[in-house]
C-alpha cells in the first residue's frame, strides 16, 4: 500500500498540468506545449535514474523521488490532451476516433517496451534490480526525449491562437469559458475518465501485485504484463475505429458492461494458478481496457469547440485520472486486506467504476457523426 501511495502521488499533479498546459495550448498552440511537456517528462525521468541513494543524502532521497513524480505527473497532465488533439484535429472527417487513439495505442506500446527493458535488465543482472540495475530503464527513458523531440520539432507550425470554425480565437482564459459553456461536458467527462482510469490501473498495477501475492513467480508476472500490453496496443485503435462507425456511446457502453462481467471471472481464472489461464486473463483485460481507452480522446475532445478544447478535455480527463488512477491500486489493496484476501470487494469496486463510466458516457453528446465545423459552432 505504501508503494501504491507513492506511485499515486504523480497523479495529483496531473490536473495542474492539464490546467496550465491546456491554457497555453489553447492560447499559443498545441505544438509548443507538446515540446515543453516532452522535455519536462524526459528531464524528470532522467532525474529519477540519477537520484542519490538514502545512504548518501538520507530523507532527501525519497523527498526528491516524490518531487520528480510530481513533475512527471504535471507533464503527463499537459501531454495527454495535446497528443490526442494533434491526432484528432488532423484526422479525416470519419476517422477522428482512430487518429485520436494513437495516443492510447502509444500507452500500450510504451508499456510493452518498458516491460521489455525491465525484463532484459533483470535477466542481465540475474534478477537483482538493486544497486545500479534499476536505474538503467529510467536513464534510457530520459534519453528517449531526444527522439521524441526530433519528431515534435517536425510537426507543422500553428497560428498563435487556434481559430474556431466561426472565426473566433481562444479567449483569455479558455478553461473559464469551457466550464461556463460546457459544465455538463466537463463533469461527465470527469466521470468517464474516473471510470476508465480506475479500471486501467486495477488492471495493470493491482492485478500484477495480486498475481505475485497468490503465488505466481516473476516470469509468470512478466508474461501477464506482456500479454496485457500487446493486446492493448492493438485493441485501442481497433475499437476507436469501431466508434467511428457505430458511435462513441455504444462502444463505451459495450466496453463498460463487458468489463463488469469479466471482473468476476478474472479472479477465479488466476486463482487456479495455471499460467496459461493467467496469461489469457491478462490478455482479455488488455482487450477490454482498449475498448474504452481507444475512443476516449476523440469522445472527450469532441465535447468542446477548438478554441477551448485543450483546456476543457485536459481538465476533465486529468481530474478523473487523479481521482481514479491515482487511488485505484491503493484502494483495491486496502479492500483486499479488509476482506481477508477475498477479491470480491475489489471486483465490486471495479464494477462501480464501470457503472460510472457507462452512465457518464450515455450522458455525453454523441459526436462521432458530427462535422468538425458543427462541433466548433455548437
Amino acid at each position: 500500500m505504501y508503494a501504491f501511495a507513492a506511485f499515486g502521488t504523480g497523479f495529483f499533479a496531473r490536473p495542474l498540468g492539464g490546467v496550465v498546459i491546456g491554457h497555453f495550448g489553447d492560447r499559443i498552440g498545441r505544438r509548443k506545449m507538446l515540446i515543453l511537456t516532452l522535455i519536462t517528462m524526459g528531464v524528470a525521468t532522467l532525474g529519477v535514474g540519477l537520484l542519490p541513494t538514502y545512504d548518501q543524502i538520507g530523507l532527501l532521497a525519497p523527498a526528491l523521488l516524490v518531487l520528480l513524480r510530481l513533475v512527471q505527473g504535471f507533464a503527463a497532465g499537459g501531454e495527454w490532451g495535446g497528443a490526442a488533439l494533434f491526432g484528432m484535429e488532423n484526422a479525416p472527417a470519419n476517422r477522428r476516433g482512430l487518429w485520436g487513439s494513437f495516443t492510447s495505442a502509444g500507452i500500450g506500446l510504451g508499456t510493452l517496451l518498458g516491460t521489455g527493458v525491465f525484463a532484459l535488465v533483470s535477466i542481465g543482472f540475474d534478477g537483482d534490480l538493486g544497486g545500479f540495475a534499476w536505474r538503467i530503464p529510467f536513464l534510457l527513458g530520459g534519453l528517449l526525449v531526444v527522439i521524441g523531440l526530433l519528431a515534435r520539432l517536425s510537426m507543422p507550425e500553428e497560428e498563435p491562437a487556434p481559430a474556431a470554425a466561426d472565426g473566433t480565437t481562444a479567449p483569455k482564459v479558455p478553461l473559464v469559458e469551457a466550464v461556463r459553456r460546457r459544465p455538463r461536458a466537463v463533469l461527465l467527462g470527469l466521470g468517464v475518465s474516473y471510470g476508465y482510469n480506475t479500471i486501467a490501473y486495477i488492471g495493470f498495477t493491482f492485478f500484477l501485485s495480486y498475481l505475485t501475492g497468490i503465488g505466481y513467480g516473476a516470469t509468470e508476472s512478466l508474461l501477464g504484463q506482456l500479454a496485457y500490453s500487446a493486446v492493448l496496443f492493438g485493441s485501442a485503435p481497433a475499437f476507436a475505429l469501431l466508434s467511428d462507425r457505430i458511435g462513441r456511446r455504444p462502444t463505451m457502453t459495450i466496453g463498460g458492461l463487458a468489463t463488469i462481467a469479466f471482473l468476476f471471472v478474472y479472479f477465479p481464472m488466476v486463482g487456479t494458478l495455471d499460467v496459461t489461464l493467467a496469461v489469457l486473463a491478462f490478455a482479455v483485460t488488455g482487450l477490454l481496457t482498449g475498448i474504452t481507452q481507444g475512443p476516449i480522446p476523440a469522445f472527450l475532445g469532441e465535447q468542446f469547440p477548438a478554441r477551448v478544447r485543450y483546456s476543457g478535455m485536459s481538465v476533465s480527463y486529468q481530474f478523473g485520472a487523479a481521482l481514479g488512477g491515482g487511488t485505484a491500486s491503493f484502494v483495491a489493496t486496502g479492500l483486499l486486506i479488509l476482506g481477508d484476501h477475498d477479491p470480491t470487494a475489489v471486483a465490486v469496486y471495479g464494477a462501480f467504476a464501470m457503472v460510472v463510466l457507462v452512465a457518464c458516457s450515455l450522458g455525453l453528446q454523441e459526436t462521432a457523426f458530427r462535422s468538425t465545423r458543427r462541433i466548433d459552432q455548437g
